[in-house]
């Protein structure tokens, strides 16, 4: 029988296909929400494990039976706010009206950026929305790190009521409990882990060529179609760096908010250290290695299917995994 060849493998969904500029990723869109608050948060992956749940799904097989559910451990220290950033919209995209900048910055955001000597500035009255400027606080974890991330995150209401809360969280903190809630979806956005060059059969899952091959088993086979163009393709599967990339997924289920004590380990977890500030649960995987920035914003598109009741835990593994 002939040897069937797969030389086409590798989603074209991701376009460009290339690696992250930062280590964590960029959010571009923000779900509209009539509620005053923030429309996202970020914390570092502490690793995965496993609970078992009491199934609460409406029409699952295994209703009201004890099940085996893993769930990924993320340690979310409060968010502090640098700044407020007025926006316009105008016929060549948004453009930046102002900003208002907090009295109290840390001294480790100068790791970051460049302190200005002068704090404070008017509030522009022309504007359409504003975006809270926020960083992250590492040197509360133990994962070695003080030079904080520095990114923006949207505010829901209208102008007025994002004025409002925004004036009142400038230069304070702001805890995961006051933005998400046990049991509500999530989108989750994270850079997944490098792996360095690898070849096209560990890259994009090119089948392996016969033995009897004159030109090597772990290769594509001919390539004379795609060279028109006086090179090779990017559609090719060729050998390449592998990973790196910004990846988005959809409609994750929050389980548990929760503080460092219901977690606590003597010795800490493994390849992260120990959990010192409040932490979520989240239903399956999560993009990236241990301690990376991840993520996690309003859904976008909810799921109906997902139930909005926080499933009762009978008991959780704290033997956690990468």
């Amino acid at each position: 029988m002939p040897v069937t060849r797969t030389p086409r493998r590798g989603s074209l969904q991701f376009w460009p296909r290339k690696r992250s500029k930062k280590v964590f990723a960029r959010v571009r869109y923000w779900a509209p929400s009539k509620d005053t608050k923030l429309l996202g948060f970020a914390g570092y992956k502490v690793g995965m494990t496993h609970l078992i749940i009491n199934d609460n799904s409406k029409n699952s097989t295994t209703k009201g039976m004890d099940i085996f559910c893993p769930v990924t451990i993320i340690e979310c220290p409060p968010l502090k706010t640098a700044s407020i950033k007025f926006y316009k919209n105008t016929i060549y995209g948004l453009n930046l009206v102002s900003e208002t900048l907090a009295d109290n910055l840390d001294k480790e955001l100068a790791r970051k950026i460049i302190l200005p000597k002068k704090k404070g500035s008017k509030e522009s009255k022309d504007f359409d929305f504003l975006r809270l400027l926020v960083y992250t606080q590492p040197k509360l974890t133990g994962i070695g790190k003080k030079k904080p991330e520095l990114f923006e995150i949207g505010i829901g209401g209208n102008k007025e009521e994002q004025l409002k809360y925004a004036r009142e969280k400038l230069g304070k903190e702001i805890a995961i409990d006051e933005v998400f809630r046990e049991g509500q979806q999530l989108d989750i956005h994270a850079v997944t882990k490098a792996k360095g060059v690898q070849g096209p059969v560990k890259r994009f899952g090119v089948g392996l060529r016969s033995h009897k091959s004159e030109k090597g088993v772990r290769r594509v086979g001919s390539l004379g179609g795609w060279k028109a163009q006086g090179h090779i393709m990017w559609r090719v599967a060729k050998a390449g760096k592998m990973g790196y990339h910004v990846r988005t997924e959809y409609n994750k289920w929050l389980l548990k908010i929760g503080k460092a004590n219901e977690i606590s380990k003597k010795g800490g977890f493994e390849s992260y250290g120990v959990v010192k500030n409040q932490f979520i649960l989240v239903k399956g995987s999560i993009a990236g290695p241990e301690k990376r920035l991840i993520r996690f914003n309003e859904p976008i598109r909810p799921n109906d299917k997902i139930p909005a009741a926080v499933p009762v835990v009978q008991s959780m593994n704290l033997d956690v995994t990468a």
